[in-house]
């Protein structure tokens, strides 16, 4: 199959060829449009989930510190059967 053979290169072409609206109706100088604002409906939940995001690092390295001393300060009074 040659390049020129590929539907989905033809298709790619086309889409670039096209122009969008804004890119044809807007001055050349002018800058392209921002996307919309959408109003910030779960501001709380998403600044909740963005500061576990953050902290998930220092959680698991303080978990794993805590593992690594239960282990070394183990007496080996555990249930040892033999």
């Amino acid at each position: 199959m040659t390049p020129d053979d590929d539907p989905t290169a033809e298709f790619l072409d086309g889409v670039r060829a096209e122009e969008t609206p804004w890119r044809r109706d807007r001055p050349p100088g002018e800058q392209a449009p921002e996307r919309a604002e959408r109003p910030e409906r779960w501001g709380r939940a998403r600044a909740a989930g963005r500061a576990a995001a953050q902290a998930a690092p220092y959680l698991q390295a303080a978990a794993l510190v805590a593992w690594l001393a239960s282990g070394a300060f183990d007496d080996g009074s555990g249930d040892q059967s033999g």
